[in-house]
């Protein structure tokens, strides 16, 4: 083979080389993306846009974990603190209302731009849910993660409110 054959074939090589994309290290993607990880909810509040009267969404102290995952996925499961549980394996119908209303869960895609995320939800605990697009305006410091809603009329009363998510990274 001649020499200029080897600068050639060289060359070629360097050019296939070059043209990969480059692979991200996780804290590189962690960088362009501060939601990816685990995080436990510490607070959740509603707040009526009438009055701007504050109270906690789902009672005190709610228990709730929300993950993104670096290949576009997300999970949120959500309860009350102090749900009680059925007095059988099978819950009474009442009992399985109570349950119910006492939680939130649902998972799909997401999408992250300079200020928002939106939920692409594709499985959820309220079917209404199912196939419906999710707002979240997102402000990420150190270890914090705020969710806020835009102002929406709430499910439950009809009144029109904003919720306010507050997690802390899971490490």
């Amino acid at each position: 083979m001649s020499s200029r054959s080897i600068v050639v074939l060289i060359l070629a090589s360097m050019a296939i080389f070059a043209a990969q994309p480059a692979t991200k290290t996780a804290a590189e993607q962690t960088m362009a993306n501060p939601l990816i990880g685990t995080w436990k909810m510490t607070s959740w509040t509603r707040e009526l846009t009438a009055t701007g009267q504050k109270s906690d969404a789902l009672g005190p102290s709610p228990i709730g974990w929300i993950s993104y995952s670096r290949d576009g996925r997300m999970i949120v499961v959500v309860v009350r603190s102090d749900r009680k549980a059925p007095a059988a394996l099978v819950p009474t119908d009442s009992e399985r209302i109570s349950l119910y209303s006492s939680m939130l869960a649902y998972s799909g895609t997401y999408t992250v731009d300079d200020e928002k995320v939106t939920h692409n939800i594709d499985t959820s605990w309220n079917q209404a849910w199912t196939g419906t697009k999710q707002v979240r305006f997102y402000k990420v410091d150190g270890k914090t993660l705020t969710l806020r809603g835009a102002p929406a009329k709430d499910a439950v009363d009809g009144m029109e409110s904003v919720y306010t998510v507050i997690w802390e990274k899971v490490e």
